[in-house]
Formats: C-alpha cells, structure tokens, sequence
C-alpha cells in the first residue's frame, strides 16, 4: 500500500498503513534479534539530508538502510547547493535521478513538502518544527510491545510544549483509537490546523481529544506518559522564558500518580533531567524509554522498506 509514497505526517496515513508499518517493524526487530539476514533493499540508496543535526536520526536511518541491503548518504545543509541557494525543487529534481528515496530533518515543514512535491522518489521526514512521525512510529510501536497490539481505548497524555512530538501523538493516537490528552501552558497549545485535522481522525477511531493547562486533568487514567524537552533547537534564545512559562509541566512523581497504576513514561530523547522530567521517574522508566530509542531503528526500517521496495 505504502510502495512509492511520501511519509511526511501519519495524518496522510489510513489506520491500516500504521499498522503494516508496525507489523513489519515488529517482525523486521524479531529478525534482527535472531541474527536473521534481511536484505530487503538491495542495492538501494537513500539521501540523508541534515539541515538540523540529529544523534538518534542520522544512526538509525543509516544503520536500518545497512542491515536492508542498501546503503545512506548523509548529506548536510552545506554539502548541497541548496544551502547555496539552489532552489529546493531543482535539488529534488536531481536527487530524483540518483537516488531511490529521501530522508529530511529540516526546520520548516514547507521545505519537506516542496521537496515532495518535486521529487519522484518517496521522501521521509525525519523531522521539521510541526512534526515528527518516524518517532511516534517508535512510540507507537514500544506500546504495542508493552500493553497490546489492540491500542483502542488506551490514553495518552504529553505533558509541555504543544510541538511537533505532541502534534505527531496527537495524529499517532487519533488514527490508531488511543485517547489523547495534552497539558501546554498557555501560549503554548498545539497548532489549530493539526488539532482540526487530528479531531477528524478521531471521529473516525473512537479516540478522544483533550486539550487543556491542568497537568493533573490531563494526566488522569493514563496509560502513558510522554514529554519533550522545553527548548527544542532553533529556541535557545528563548530558553529562560520558556524554562520559567514551562515550570510546572513536568513529569514527576506526584504528576506519576495521577497516571494509571500500571502507566509507562515516554521520552524521544535527549532528556534535560529536572527539567520536563526528573531524575527518579526517568530512571525507573529507562527500559523502556531506550526500547523506544531502539524502536526508531525498526520502525524507520519498515518505512523504507515499504516505500522503497520493489
């Protein structure tokens, strides 16, 4: 279903895409972990394009397309024309010629879909400011592992900035029937467009939307806990501000109890202990939070393999 096709937000995917995406990334990790060969891309290369630089992306991408067969060029802002002013379509259009699919992690969403647009290979975001869909992916693929592959019926709250990671789980859990709460200070809610569109899925899933400045409403019930860090790149000049207005949007212990009995905590990483989440409940959560590291890798995997495969 996925052969040939763009990945750049998980609202442009039916519930049934999602869960071949995780199916496979769950069968493409058990084979990885029998040390079973599987070369679903041989001879195939993806470009890995890096206007923001990236720990977690750039190894998981280029690993996933070695252990497939394939192979991944990183490519940053200042190894293309483009960051010499080459329009974003040409570049495109050229890569188009060389390469069989495109990984981007970039600042503004405009340039992903402009890319697409131009592009005749299948192009993959990596990341922009409004979404991040390859680790909601791993999210949503790490509670599959831990409380069931049927998610309807489940709740999730993302505690902070109302971001890209908090857009993607808002999109993530519409389509896939797990109710989705999210505490922002006020100032910073989620963009109305993605709340607009993510409401739709819903209606659809049967999964709930809730938006609201009570961490503790929020937090009620809920199966899992997710943060992000309060200064995202591209925001340090605003760092004391939004430490100050982000304050009491932490994962904590106190906030913990709120939570269902049984709940587990997400984090996308990197963590800025004492800040969005504190030291004691992001230890008593690492195995998990680094299975959800680890899932980026067999998540994206199934990503390139079903859009980029023969």
């Amino acid at each position: 279903m996925l052969k040939g096709k763009d990945l750049l937000s998980l609202h442009d995917l039916t519930r049934d895409e999602l869960e071949e995406i995780l199916s496979l990334a769950a069968e493409l990790k058990a084979l990885q972990k029998s040390g079973v060969a599987h070369t679903i891309l041989p001879g195939k290369t993806l470009g890995m394009i890096f206007e923001k630089s990236s720990t977690r992306t750039r190894v998981s991408f280029e690993t996933g397309m070695y252990q497939l067969g394939g192979q991944a060029l990183f490519l940053s802002s200042h190894d293309l024309q483009i960051g010499r002013g080459e329009p974003v379509r040409d570049t495109a259009r050229v890569l188009s010629r060389y390469l069989d699919g495109v990984m981007i992690r970039t600042f503004a969403h405009e340039t992903l879909e402009e890319f697409a647009r131009w592009a005749d290979i299948p192009v993959i975001n990596g990341l922009s400011d409004l979404l991040h869909p390859c680790q909601v992916l791993a999210d949503l693929l790490t509670i599959r592992e831990r409380c069931g592959k049927d998610l309807s019926g489940l709740k999730l709250s993302f505690i902070g900035d109302g971001n890209n990671m908090a857009h993607s789980l808002m999109y993530g859990c519409a389509k896939m029937g797990i109710d989705f709460a999210v505490a922002t200070p006020p100032g910073y809610e989620p963009n109305e467009k993605v709340v607009a569109n993510a409401r739709e899925d819903a209606k659809a899933s049967g999964a709930t939307i809730l938006l609201t400045h009570d961490v503790a409403e929020a937090a009620k019930e809920a199966d899992i806990l997710c943060t992000d860090v309060w200064v995202s790149m591209g925001e340090e000049a605003e760092r004391e501000k939004r430490r100050q207005d982000l304050a009491g949007y932490q994962i904590n212990r106190s906030l913990l109890e709120k939570a269902a009995k049984r709940a587990i905590v997400l984090h996308c990483l990197p963590a800025h202990r004492g800040e969005e989440i504190t030291e004691d409940v992001f230890e008593a959560n690492a195995a998990v939070i680094f299975d959800e590291a680890e899932n980026r890798l067999h998540a994206q995997k199934a990503v390139m393999a079903l859009t980029m495969g023969d």
